[in-house]
């Protein structure tokens, strides 16, 4: 649970930052991974980096749980956080997620793509990969997809089960497959706070 570690009082945190060190080192022996100080990784998580495809965790609290798989080439900047299950495939176009985002369990980054022509097997196809960029501050929901080529601006929401084929505004709200714009986090009036008028009441409809 990276949020208990990053939470632990002083009497546990000598234990806890020795078996991180543990966990680090072991990935940094056989992978090319660069970490920086403050992370958390779990030791269930799957780190994949062979020269050429780095991942790089550069800045203190970007923390990666169980089970989520990570193939570079993959950038993670200070205060990220995989949940259980995100996967992301850097392509060799690779994936870069912006300061303080966050993506839910099940999240899902493929920077690559097969292409589709009519002669010849899917196996066979040509493989392109233009990359993913995130910006800062960006909540991805749980189980929702994000295609190669697509940018996301600072400080945007998708949505759970979003399926994202285009590049998407900051501060915008997508759902939807394939995702859409259906709000600004700007907007106070979609705060959920009683009386915001968000969600609609349709009640009455």
């Amino acid at each position: 649970m990276p949020w208990l570690y990053f939470t632990l009082k002083p009497r546990h945190r000598t234990w806890a930052e020795a078996w991180q060190k543990e966990v680090q080192d072991s990935l940094r022996e056989l992978e090319t991974v660069e970490i920086a100080e403050g992370c958390f990784i779990a030791p269930e998580a799957r780190l994949f980096a062979e020269p050429g495809r780095a991942i790089r965790l550069i800045g203190p609290g970007v923390s990666i749980a169980a089970h989520a798989f990570v193939h570079g080439p993959v950038v993670l900047e200070a205060g990220v956080s995989l949940n259980a299950r995100v996967s992301l495939d850097g392509g060799a176009g690779g994936i870069r997620i912006g300061e303080g985002s966050r993506l839910a369990t099940g999240a899902t980054l493929y920077a690559f793509d097969h292409g589709l022509a009519p002669d010849r097997p899917v196996r066979s196809q040509p493989v392109t990969s233009s990359g993913i960029v995130l910006g800062k501050d960006v909540w991805v929901g749980a189980n929702a997809g994000i295609t190669d080529g697509v940018r996301i601006g600072d400080h945007a929401v998708v949505g759970m089960g979003a399926v994202v084929t285009r590049d998407v505004p900051a501060w915008a709200i997508v759902a939807g497959v394939p995702a859409r714009v259906i709000g600004d986090r700007r907007d106070r009036r979609r705060s959920g706070a009683p009386g915001s008028g968000w969600p609609p009441d349709d009640s009455n409809q």
